[in-house]
């Protein structure tokens, strides 16, 4: 039997192999959870999902801050926060999560600081217990200070050498000028002068209970692990609270801004356009406009420069979601000599997406995309507590979550397609270009609405 390509396998003498279609989807009515608020003021989302016997958790605390060496110092808190406290070392930690099949792990972006974690679930108890020491009497010694500064240093001399750091700082100043938010990869210089005092006290002027979110998904009993909560994180509380973001400034549609980058061989290409909260009533239909513009790999935006022109090997749209505000990214990255073209079609795909409506079947098919990609991410404990923290910092939470393929399946290809016209107009976005000015300038400035940054 001879050897066939995935092409010949994907189709048969009369076309295209069909996809077949999912079967009933039920929702998911079985999360028995409990959604308080602990005394000190942290929020709490408990979620039972048994069948295996372990537990994640995810802690947001928002983290924004206006001086000039937040984003440096609150750089290195995240990366020490774990390395000892006053009754354990950095190596008792990981001893004590080790013996219980956990783990912990920090990051930290201008909007929160997030500490994630898991264990089997018998090990939930120790597991607190490491948490709480760490949020209430982190030591940050001064030698692990040090040497963490020096490793962001390392770290941040690659990152800003590489290609997608630099377009999305440029989208970011774009986008928002010189918002906090935009601070989210800091100076090296500022990391190398944070002092382990200025450490200290931002952790105890920031890492706060009230505003923060934990949620914690796992085979437990939730009304039993709110106590259990509630004792482990006591002496976590303070009466001031987390400091919020200040509100993004909303998108604007605007020229393509080319930043300069002498001598690339190869172009990032950013837009970006004003979108929809998940809590707007209109979310779900934006969703699936989405998808068929360029949310998966059967999109029409990737059908057009990958799959027919072979402009680049990735295109991609999709949302972010920052406080209450949302916004649209279309990414490519291209070669330089076909990037004017490029943005051309992008441009053409965002006004025939408005002009030349989904049609039905496409409606269906992402839809169905949409659905089933839903109910794989929050089939594990890790995707389940990733998509409820990101809900519940916005101030939704499961019932959100269950009812949103419903609210999926009740959407029209008529409302994909006002969402299309009012959202994905050429218009409404604005962005960048990285890459070589000397090549890309004149056939860039023959597309129009393209400026080139001095």
């Amino acid at each position: 039997m001879s050897h066939r390509s995935a092409a010949e396998i994907g189709r048969t003498v009369t076309g295209p192999r069909e996809v077949p279609p999912l079967g009933e989807q039920r929702p998911a009515t079985d999360l028995a959870h409990v959604d308080t608020v602990l005394g000190n003021g942290l929020r709490v989302l408990a979620v039972r999902k048994p069948g295996v016997p372990l537990v994640d958790l995810r802690l947001s605390i928002p983290f924004a801050g206006t001086d000039p060496m937040h984003p440096a110092t609150a750089e290195v808190l995240a990366e020490t926060l774990l390395t000892g406290t006053a009754r354990r070392d950095r190596i008792a930690i990981d001893t004590e999560l080790a013996l219980i099949g956990g783990e912990l792990s920090t990051v930290v972006d201008p909007e929160r600081l997030a500490i994630s974690g898991s264990a089997l679930a018998s090990g939930l108890p120790t597991l607190l217990d490491v948490l709480a020491d760490v949020l209430t009497a982190a030591a940050h010694r001064d030698n692990e200070v040090r040497r963490e500064a020096e490793r962001i240093v390392e770290r941040l001399a690659v990152a800003r050498t590489q290609p997608r750091v630099i377009a999305r700082e440029a989208l970011q100043r774009r986008r928002y000028g010189d918002h906090p938010y935009t601070r989210e990869v800091p100076q090296a210089e500022d990391v190398a002068r944070v002092e382990p005092d200025a450490v200290r006290a931002l952790h105890a002027a920031a890492v706060l209970p009230r505003n923060s979110v934990l949620v914690l998904v796992g085979d437990v009993d939730p009304d039993t692990v709110v106590g259990d909560l509630e004792k482990a994180l006591r002496d976590w509380a303070s009466d001031r609270a987390a400091s919020v973001l200040p509100p993004l400034p909303e998108v604007t549609g605007d020229d393509v801004l080319l930043v300069p980058r002498a001598g690339a061989v190869q172009s990032q290409i950013r837009l970006s356009a004003q979108s929809l909260p998940r809590t707007d009533p209109r979310y779900p239909a934006l969703q699936l406009t989405n998808l068929v513009f360029g949310g998966y790999f059967s999109s029409r935006l990737v059908e057009n420069i990958r799959e027919d022109k072979g402009y680049t090997y990735s295109a991609h749209s999709g949302f972010e979601f920052t406080g209450t505000s949302a916004t649209v990214q279309v990414d490519a990255d291209t070669a330089n000599e076909v990037t004017a073209p490029a943005l051309l079609e992008i441009r053409y795909e965002l006004a025939r997406l408005g002009l030349v409506p989904p049609t039905a079947e496409e409606v269906e098919s992402v839809r169905q995309y949409a659905i089933g990609s839903l109910l794989i991410a929050t089939s594990s404990q890790a995707g389940l507590v990733s998509q409820l923290s990101a809900l519940a910092m916005v101030g939704l939470g499961v019932e959100w979550l269950v009812g949103h393929p419903l609210r999926l399946a009740d959407v029209t290809a008529e409302q994909v397609a006002e969402a299309a016209l009012e959202f994905y107009t050429p218009p409404r976005f604005t962005g960048v270009v990285v890459g070589d000015a000397a090549s890309l300038a004149p056939k860039l400035a023959a597309l129009g609405d393209v400026a080139v940054a001095e």
